[in-house]
């Protein structure tokens, strides 16, 4: 059952390429500008030229860290004395802990119950405190309300103007990086949650390179903004649904990354739990590369044929690689 919300108008300005540059330099020498990868041998099995941004080796192992340092650093010097406040399932609850850190700033950071315990590890050694919540029954916003009204500033997961410009660096650096590889990619294609990463990468991308189509991958029944761009309308996912990609699986899009998306977007894919857990493994063979559920869908969209890139340059986002040790080893025992 499609459940539908409303569009309702973004409650800042949506962010440019201008936005994107400004957060390139605030992050640069902080954030790692992670490689552009290529395996020549699975191209050619393929029938295409794949290129792998591996957001996995950033800092935190997440590429939500450009996000998070993006919107400490425009903070005020008062807003950091009176501390931040987060939710996350983990990658973005890592990247605003050592964002806080590295300010000096106290974090207080709402993690789902079902967290992965490397996730809840990671926060917990950069001195962030954890209130657990359930994301079945608990309403995040309502959860963080309280410490919002103490005083402290909600970083928010994706729905920022600082966190999505943030995102969007990833976009500037492909585009470079393509071209020192002599490539003009036709397709870029990156995981979506709330659709921070995605709508900052289009917005890089469309300004750079108009031509290119960029895409988003989903898990199977958390294709909330694949079916949005499908309906026009942005549309929530139905209860029921468990997945193993728990860094993506939001409720619904957000407002302000919904309207860049559906302006930008070419379209979206969805992947099962099995396609994730092969192309887990495609990126430990070929890459050498340890990539979370979550930050594997993209990739599973491309070799499971969701998305048709035959004879084609396509751009694949592995967005993080933060899996705990025993989930990882039974996925790549799987042959």
């Amino acid at each position: 059952m499609m459940i539908a919300t409303s569009l309702p108008t973004p409650k800042f300005p949506l962010p440019t390429l201008t936005d994107i540059e400004a957060a390139a330099d605030r992050i640069d020498g902080r954030a790692v500008k992670t490689p552009l990868l290529e395996s020549r041998a699975l191209s050619d099995k393929l029938g295409l030229r794949l290129l792998i941004k591996a957001e996995v080796l950033q800092r935190t192992g997440s590429f939500k860290f450009r996000g998070a340092f993006n919107r400490l650093a425009a903070m005020s010097d008062t807003e950091r004395a009176a501390g931040v406040v987060a939710y996350s399932s983990g990658n973005h609850a890592q990247g605003v802990a050592q964002a806080a850190r590295i300010f000096g700033v106290d974090a207080v950071i709402a993690m789902p119950g079902d967290a992965p315990d490397v996730k809840v590890r990671n926060v917990e050694a950069d001195g962030a405190t954890i209130i657990r919540f359930d994301r079945f029954k608990d309403d995040r916003d309502a959860v963080a309300r309280p410490y919002i009204e103490a005083g402290r500033t909600l970083v928010p997961p994706y729905e920022d103007p600082y966190i999505m410009a943030g995102q969007g660096t990833i976009g500037l650096e492909i585009v470079t990086q393509a071209n020192a590889l002599d490539a003009v990619p036709e397709i870029v294609i990156a995981p979506c949650g709330g659709g921070g990463l995605t709508s900052g990468i289009a917005i890089a991308v469309k300004a750079l390179s108009p031509a290119t189509a960029v895409w988003a991958a989903e898990p199977e029944h958390f294709d909330d903004t694949r079916r949005s761009l499908e309906a026009g309308r942005r549309l929530r996912n139905a209860g029921g649904h468990t997945s193993i990609c728990d860094a993506i699986l939001t409720p619904e899009p957000g407002v302000a990354t919904f309207a860049v998306n559906r302006q930008a977007l070419a379209g979206g894919a969805a992947v099962t739990d099995a396609e994730t857990r092969a192309a887990m493994r495609m990126a430990a063979d070929y890459f050498k590369l340890v990539v979370e559920p979550g930050g594997a869908v993209a990739l599973a969209a491309v070799l499971s044929g969701k998305l048709d890139a035959k004879g084609k340059t396509i751009v694949v986002v592995l967005s993080g690689g933060n899996v705990d040790p025993e989930l990882y080893s039974r996925i790549i025992a799987e042959r």
